[in-house]
């Protein structure tokens, strides 16, 4: 199965926060891989060798494993001597140095899509407070995984064609297109992987007519609040689906309607899609 770039990049990212939040020197991580009960131990934080590196965990097998099988935190004060867990990898963890690991799953909708690891060389209870922190992360990792995967599905939506053509007037068709329309333009600023960024809004090009004689140029925070209102949200449900205060977006939104000459909510909807900005 190929690999997902845009999960590995969560992961990775996710090992500098958990040692800065936890205080241990080392974290390493992976994704399970599609369909097989099996991680694969892919980037590092503090790691001073390469013996953890392209390792296979299979599902049930050592901390990772038995953190893969339970979907749930688990951690040994040293891993070598700990009667917890089956000792199929201690020589690479050995040739690492690590004594004291913790391993905390990132469960996205009952599955486990990924472990995060972190660890001393030294064999000494974790506690408490550093197994909430590691937890913590492992919560932003899963509700970045949760987005990704919204976004790739607005994305398959979102194909050529999905959009009804601009002469074919308004009808039901277009809520759709208005509805998937904001819904991509809201998870866009959520998206960590730039390369799912950018084809997010491409896709919101194709949704809209984007061949206006005279088109306003607008701030991309003020088109996300259009964008919502355009498919019906309020204020309040478009910051809480932005991601921002309510009164930020009266603020986005104020500035939208002096951009496009607009004294109401509709008529600023209407200019923007006259203007080919909103399908």
């Amino acid at each position: 199965m190929a690999a997902d770039p845009a999960g590995t990049a969560e992961i990775r990212g996710a090992l500098a926060r958990l040692r800065r939040t936890t205080g241990l020197p080392v974290a390493f991580g992976g994704l399970v891989e599609p369909g097989r009960a099996r991680m694969r131990i892919s980037e590092f934080s503090g790691a001073t060798t390469f013996a953890l590196s392209g390792l296979h965990v299979i599902s049930g097998n050592g901390l990772g494993g038995k953190a893969v099988a339970r979907a749930r935190p688990c951690a040994v004060t040293d891993y070598s001597l700990s009667p917890q867990i089956s000792h199929e990898y201690d020589a690479a963890v050995a040739e690492e140095g690590l004594r004291s690991v913790l391993a905390i799953p990132v469960v996205v909708r009952r599955r486990v899509r990924g472990v995060l690891y972190g660890a001393l060389r030294t064999a000494q209870p974790l506690g408490d407070r550093t197994l909430s922190a590691a937890v913590d992360v492992a919560r932003d990792v899963e509700q970045a995984l949760v987005v990704e995967d919204e976004a790739r599905g607005l994305l398959a939506e979102a194909r050529p064609g999905f959009a009804p053509h601009p002469a074919s007037g308004p009808g039901p068709g277009w809520e759709q297109v208005r509805e998937a329309h904001a819904a991509l333009r809201a998870l866009a600023p959520r998206i960590g992987d730039p390369a799912l960024r950018a084809e997010l809004l491409q896709a919101c090009g194709l949704l809209t007519p984007g061949e206006a004689a005279e088109q306003v140029a607008l701030a991309p925070r003020e088109l996300d609040v259009l964008a919502c209102v355009a498919a019906g949200a309020t204020n309040a449900s478009a910051a809480e689906r932005l991601g921002l205060r309510p009164e930020t977006v009266k603020a986005y939104l104020r500035s939208a309607m002096r951009r496009l000459g607009a004294h109401t909510r509709g008529e600023a909807v209407a200019a923007a899609r006259r203007s080919g900005l909103l399908p």
